[in-house]
């Protein structure tokens, strides 16, 4: 079992439910990456979705598109990304998620990235483009390494892609609360209550619901549904804003602690 597994099962028998807090890696530069994670889990992070730069995000809403920009332009790699994740890894044991795109993994290769991945601390991998029709080559090659394999089920998905999705996802389910690209919201869309209902009847794995939370009252609601809220463009706004700031870490930690809060907890 993953670490990713473990942080699920203490979670059930604590009776509590996860905050996930994605990062685009390189951003604002891969040294200082490690210092923003561990900032994250100080505030309560339970998880980590170390986010992969990449040049044609089509999921990724205008905050974390710029964020990928200024990542690469600074010359973060997937192999940089890794080098990060090992750092990352020796000073703390809080569950690591690559989330990435196809593209990127397949240049790199499927089967060494696997293993890459593994040594590196990883305790699994997001690939937000890949097709789960196709997805037996990438699931072999991730379990042959101790690798979850987390998949997106979205409003729009058929009951026959939300099957497969179950079938093939490990750790847990990735919940897209709303049609389109990552961002913050004012609100939470209708259409995710009748997802987590669907859902539920195929699987028994935990569920996260992400896009569009970026609000501890977001977190509240949603407690009250699934074992996990992913938190992604908040964050990374914030990291946007205070990327020259020595404060930086500081915010973080504040801003992770508050959306924490949200499911009446004290990190």
């Amino acid at each position: 079992m993953t670490r990713i597994g473990r942080l699920f099962e203490c979670l059930q028998l604590d009776g509590r439910k996860g905050l996930i807090a994605y990062i685009t890696a390189g951003h604002p530069s891969l040294d200082r990456t490690p210092a923003l994670v561990e900032a994250m889990v100080r505030g309560g992070a339970d998880l980590i979705e170390l986010g992969v730069p990449f040049s044609d995000p089509i999921a990724d809403g205008p905050v974390i598109q710029r964020a990928g920009e200024r990542a690469l332009a600074a010359g973060t790699t997937l192999r940089g990304v890794l080098d990060a994740a090992r750092t990352i890894r020796s000073r703390s044991e809080v569950p690591l998620l690559l989330f990435t795109y196809l593209n990127p993994v397949v240049r790199y290769g499927l089967d060494r990235l696997a293993a890459d991945a593994a040594a590196a601390g990883i305790d699994g991998c997001l690939l937000i483009d890949a097709s789960v029709e196709e997805a037996q080559d990438y699931v072999a090659a991730m379990q042959r390494h101790g690798l979850d394999t987390v998949f997106l089920a979205a409003p729009t998905s058929t009951r026959r892609r939300m099957e497969l999705v179950a079938r093939y996802s490990t750790g847990f389910i990735y919940l897209v609360s709303r049609r389109g690209v990552t961002g913050e919201r004012e609100k939470l869309s209708g259409a995710v209550a009748p997802l987590i209902q669907a859902m539920r009847t195929l699987t028994g794995l935990p569920l996260a619901v992400g896009f569009g939370i970026s609000r501890p009252e977001h977190v509240t609601e949603l407690g009250r549904q699934v074992e996990a809220v992913v938190v992604g463009s908040a964050l990374v706004r914030l990291i946007e804003r205070y990327a020259d700031d020595p404060a930086l870490e500081q915010e973080l930690e504040a801003f992770t602690r508050e959306l924490k809060q949200g499911f009446g907890v004290t990190a």
